[in-house]
Formats: C-alpha cells, structure tokens, sequence
C-alpha cells in the first residue's frame, strides 16, 4: 500500500520559483512517478514524470519544459519538482503520483496511476 503527501505550494509572483515536495509512504523506489495539475473546471493534465533516481529517465509537457525539473530521493523516499520562471497559466492544484509495478517508461497519463496526494496549490500573480 502506497501514501503520498505533497508540500511546497504557495502564492507568488510572475517570474519567481517553488519546489514542491512529495513524501511517500510504501516501496516507490521503482515505479513510474509523476506531476500533475488541475484548475476548477478543466481536465486534469500532466506535467512532469520520473522513473528512479538510479536512471533518471524524464518526461515534461511541453508548456513546461526548460523551467520544471522533476527529481527523486530514494534515500528519504520523495519526489520533487522545481518549478522556475513561474507564469499566471502555471496556477492549480497540483498532485503528485505513483504507478503499480517496475516502470518501463515515464508518463503522463493519468489513467497509467494509482496512487495520488490530496494536492498542494500553486497560484502565481501577475
């Protein structure tokens, strides 16, 4: 059994930077584990996924890509994302995820994940 509790979020400014934080409890050393976000009324989409600290093989969005970085902590068994240059499109709630089994390849698929946090909010001010 996999729990996940995310941190970090906040309220900022156009251009400044966050590091959300992901603590689990359960073996998630080895599964594919990713960044998702959501705003009221629109469909859930995913931002950021890792495979193992070991690999480190990664995946962005492409609205996100070249400011995110995604990284794992076997050792204190977290997951992480540095999120730069913040924009006002970057505002949601934003869950962090862990699928079943050896990852094969990163994703962004949220139906691909089992595990989710209840959620940390980011909201950045023009």
């Amino acid at each position: 059994q996999v729990q996940l509790e995310e941190s970090g979020g906040g309220s900022v400014q156009v251009g400044e930077s966050l590091r959300l934080s992901c603590v689990g409890a359960g073996d998630t050393h080895r599964s594919c584990m990713g960044w998702f976000r959501q705003v009221p009324g629109k469909e859930r989409e995913g931002v950021a996924s890792i495979d193992s600290e070991e690999v480190g093989r990664t995946k962005y969005a492409d609205s996100v890509k070249g400011r995110f970085t995604i990284a794992k902590d076997n050792a204190e068994n977290a997951l992480y994302l540095e999120m730069r240059n913040l924009r006002p499109e970057d505002t949601a709630l934003y869950y962090c995820a862990a699928k079943p089994g050896i990852c094969w390849r990163p994703s962004l698929v949220d139906s691909d994940y089992q595990y989710w946090g209840q959620g940390t909010q980011v909201t950045v001010s023009s």
